[in-house]
């Protein structure tokens, strides 16, 4: 008779939790990574909004400019200004949207074409498998900076082959 009461519902029912609500939950236990994340923002939304922020131009050369300047509230220039008077902010936020770009663009070109060539190689198999991957691995022992420049050199200074060279040896 006992079993028969343990079978009926007399235990609760115990409920897993997912990998993806296992790891929220781990990230957001964890402070440093959300500090980071909250940084991270930050910074992205700050290099994106810049056009609208209502911001100097960087390349605006004030008219009665005289040399560099150090960071100042007064002149509105919170990282200073370079010989030219163009505003280092500026040009710093101009900049990271830039970088931002090449990075997003070639973490999605590198995605794109490793999910395609690990595919194919895995449903055609056996030899063409080997042999894509013996690709692979030579493109591998090639140092990225010296694959990039020599990609650069073949199709010229183009920012979209620049995404797709640091995507393809990524």
């Amino acid at each position: 008779m006992a079993v028969a009461e343990l079978t009926t519902g007399a235990v609760p029912e115990v409920k897993g939790r997912s990998l993806w609500a296992d790891a929220r939950h781990r990230f957001v236990r964890n402070k440093a990574a959300v500090t980071s994340l909250v940084i991270f923002v930050i910074i992205v939304f700050a290099c994106f909004a810049v056009p609208f922020l209502g911001l100097r131009s960087p390349s605006y050369i004030p008219p009665d400019w005289q040399g560099w300047s150090p960071p100042s509230l007064e002149t509105g220039f919170l990282l200073g200004a370079d010989g030219n008077g163009r505003d280092l902010f500026v040009r710093l936020l101009h900049g990271g949207r830039v970088s931002l770009l090449v990075g997003f663009t070639a973490t999605f070109v590198s995605l794109v074409i490793g999910v395609v060539w690990g595919a194919t190689a895995g449903f055609i198999g056996g030899r063409a498998d080997g042999f894509m991957m013996r690709i692979v691995d030579i493109l591998y022992s090639i140092p990225f900076i010296f694959f990039v420049i020599m990609l650069t050199v073949v199709f010229g200074r183009q920012i979209t082959l620049i995404y797709i060279a640091i995507g393809a040896v990524s």
